[in-house]
């Protein structure tokens, strides 16, 4: 579980804390699914603030996901090598140094994360550590360092909130045209407190998983500008030589809010990540 997997399930996570105390004040503040403008503005408040908690969290998690250790302090030879590698990118692409780590896993992979361009996280298993070539490190490395540089995680975190705000709008609009299916011509009957509850649940579920299919259709794309920079900062020849390497690699045990972060994904319409072919091959077209 790792960068987007643990970005969209910490999100769900707020969305459903959110959710439940969506339902308890809208009754009190006199809105329902009937008053379209107060609705829509109670979940544009909920959706964008789950989105920027989940943004908020984003390191913390991702470091506690997989254990990463920080290394920027280490007196390690290996450790600060990596950390004076990492800095010279980050001087390169004029951001403030990210913390790094790495973790142990047998998985070809690595990560970026973190709220802004000033606090950001960059992690590398040591199975890529251990299988790639300084040079193709370095282009890994340089791909993260795009990611952050891009403001990927700030920008995806918008499209999340605005998509967070209409799976709970639209949650409330179906269940309120349930409800009033069960209401007799007097308008009494209807649902219950905890039936109208687990309903919209069971819809912001449903509606989240859809909208995922957009978070990570835009994290594909920015795929494509992560290997255009990590080209700009190393070259084109070693950003193609570490993603031929990943062909070969391990199958990726990063999971969705992790994946979209990592360097190596899965193909569907779930996928984070493009195929390593077709981004090969739109780097060697450049």
């Amino acid at each position: 579980m790792k960068r987007i997997f643990l970005f969209i399930a910490t999100n769900l996570a707020v969305m459903f804390v959110f959710g439940i105390v969506a339902s308890i004040i809208m009754p009190m503040l006199g809105i329902n699914s009937n008053g379209l403008g107060g609705l829509l503005f109670i979940c544009l408040i909920f959706g964008m603030g789950g989105s920027f908690i989940s943004l908020l969290l984003s390191k913390w998690i991702a470091k506690r996901s997989v254990k990463a250790q920080v290394i920027n302090d280490s007196t390690d030879p290996k450790a600060m090598d990596l950390v004076q590698r990492v800095k010279r990118l980050a001087d390169a692409a004029n951001i403030t140094m990210p913390e790094v780590a790495v973790y142990h896993s047998a998985d070809v992979n690595a990560f970026a994360t973190g709220p802004s361009k000033k606090n950001s996280l960059v992690a590398v298993s040591t199975g890529l550590l251990n299988s790639m070539t300084t040079q193709e490190v370095d282009a890994v490395l340089a791909h993260e360092i795009s990611h952050i540089s891009n403001g990927d995680m700030v920008t995806l975190t918008l499209i999340q909130g605005v998509l967070n705000t209409f799976v709970m709008f639209f949650a409330h609009i179906v269940t309120n045209i349930i409800d009033n299916f069960f209401r007799n011509d007097e308008g009494g009957g209807g649902l219950g407190f905890f039936a109208r509850f687990a309903i919209v649940s069971v819809l912001q579920t449903v509606f989240g998983i859809a909208a995922s299919v957009i978070v990570n259709w835009f994290s594909r794309k920015r795929e494509y500008a992560a290997d255009q920079g990590a080209a700009l900062l190393v070259g084109a020849s070693a950003m193609i030589a570490a993603l031929e390497r990943l062909k070969g690699g391990n199958e990726s045990e990063l999971e969705g809010e992790m994946l979209a972060f990592g360097i190596k994904g899965k193909l569907s319409i779930f996928a984070t990540h493009p195929s390593l072919d077709s981004r090969i091959e739109a780097l060697k077209s450049r």
